[in-house]
């Protein structure tokens, strides 16, 4: 890339720091929009970070406040379904021409109200937690585990084409979905079912989520949330997601109780950051239902 482009980091979280360290990393110009005692680490202790057990550190660019005319290449808006709406909607005045939504939902209505077709929905290919401002987190290492955009129209424009070059100047995986709605519909189908890893104040504990009798309903919801996706005549993408749906409950369960027997996995499932997750899962869950059941006899 012969122009260095600017790049904005919209939130501080998990997943918009793992991507502010990795742009950093290979001295692109990207920036932190953050906020209070975030803002604050950020500033004196620049971005610090778990490289195999040795706690690093990294200076970043970071601003409290977006003006309407500090224009940037793209924007990434790294945060949780619950608080996209309010998030663009302090972006909508600035002049940047490409918006990147990474987080989950089920559809574009109310962000294109917002932003207009500067929106370039996505998918981050990362997770993990934040312990004591320290980051630890990874990337997926698989293509469809990585970062995932597309045009709503399926198109591959300049600037789709412009965010892959980043990506790759940077070593990331990614994929450019022709299909990025019903990937993320696919996705919410699979993300939902963590709602019940939910207590009323909080997190199950492990031995409870490894439970027969958690697992359980967490495949029966899978099998039935993907069947609703099909139903409604959209492509269930990618195929493991598919695939998962075609599998005897079983399976999933003994998928699910390897899974939750893996730390990092644990990390992502039961950190913090999961914690945290709850209003955006309970929110999707509840659009989920509300768009997909019509028609479904209950059981």
């Amino acid at each position: 890339m012969n122009t260095k482009k600017r790049l904005l980091i919209f939130g501080a979280g998990v997943i918009g720091s793992v991507y502010a360290l990795r742009f950093a990393q290979y001295g692109l110009d990207v920036t932190m929009l953050a906020r209070g005692k975030r803002l604050d680490a950020l500033k004196r202790n620049g971005l610090r970070y778990n490289d195999n057990g040795t706690i690093k550190q990294i200076p970043i660019k970071t601003i409290e406040k977006l003006d309407n005319d500090d224009i940037y290449d793209f924007i990434f808006v790294p945060v949780r379904y619950d608080q996209a709406e309010s998030a663009l909607t302090v972006i909508k005045n600035n002049q940047s021409k490409s918006i990147v939504t990474l987080t989950n939902t089920i559809g574009y209505d109310s962000w294109l109200e917002i932003v207009g077709d500067r929106l370039l929905p996505g998918f981050p290919g990362a997770g993990g937690d934040i312990k004591e401002d320290v980051l630890y987190a990874q990337f997926g290492s698989e293509k469809h585990q990585g970062t995932i955009f597309g045009e709503i129209n399926g198109l591959t424009t300049e600037r789709v084409k412009e965010l892959a070059q980043i990506f790759e100047s940077v070593d990331l995986q990614y994929e450019i979905q022709k299909d990025i709605q019903a990937f993320h519909i696919s996705h919410t189908a699979l993300a939902i079912v963590n709602k019940h890893f939910y207590t009323n104040d909080g997190m199950v504990d492990l031995e409870s989520a490894r439970s027969v009798s958690t697992l359980s309903k967490i495949a029966a919801d899978i099998k039935q949330n993907i069947h609703l996706v099909e139903q409604a005549g959209i492509p269930v993408i990618p195929p493991e997601t598919k695939a998962m749906g075609e599998l005897p409950e079983n399976d999933i369960i003994s998928r699910y109780h390897q899974m939750l027997n893996n730390d990092f996995i644990i990390d992502v499932k039961f950190g913090n950051h999961a914690v945290s997750q709850k209003a955006e899962i309970m929110l999707l869950d509840e659009m989920f239902h509300k768009r997909y059941q019509i028609g479904m006899t209950s059981p």
